[in-house]
């Protein structure tokens, strides 16, 4: 058993890895995501400014480019709250990965506005932080399943 969990955090630091890689690279590197360098500082501190114009705009905006913006900032730290408690036990609690969630994404959003690459925007740390928190939530579930599975094998071998 112990050897198991041994291999699932060894897979975990990697997947982990490779995620944080890909999310560097998606948030800072990717032309296709109109990652390239300004000449200008492009930043929203307005709260829900963003959201709300994708929402009012959004058949004009166009509905894969609204769904790209709001669902791909949360899908995108969903990995970051899923895998952190699998490689640390440390990091089991909810407002901890609320907390390092938002952190990490305050982190992100001041290296665009520093660099000028992307945009600083209040929203898309909210966003972030609600990935975050799905994630945590989605490992929770599995993590129960898991536990109650094996505490149910265990009372039928005895």
């Amino acid at each position: 058993m112990k050897n198991a969990k041994k291999i699932i955090r060894i897979l975990s630091w990697f997947i982990f890895v490779i995620y944080l890689i890909a999310l560097v690279y998606f948030l800072f590197f990717s032309e296709q995501l109109g990652r390239v360098p300004s000449d200008e500082y492009k930043y929203s501190l307005v709260p829900f400014k963003e959201i709300g114009r994708y929402l009012r705009y959004g058949r004009a905006i166009g509905g894969y480019y609204v769904m790209l913006n709001l669902l791909g900032n949360i899908v995108c730290f969903m990995p970051f709250g899923f895998v952190l408690p699998v490689i640390s036990r440390n990091q089991r609690k909810f407002w901890k990965i609320t907390l390092l969630s938002f952190l990490t994404s305050l982190l992100v959003e001041l290296i665009q506005l520093v660099s000028k690459v992307g945009s600083c925007d209040v929203d898309d740390m909210l966003l972030n932080t609600l990935g975050g928190m799905a994630g945590y939530m989605l490992f929770r579930i599995f993590h129960r399943i898991l536990f109650c599975r094996k505490k149910e094998s265990r009372q039928q071998e005895t």
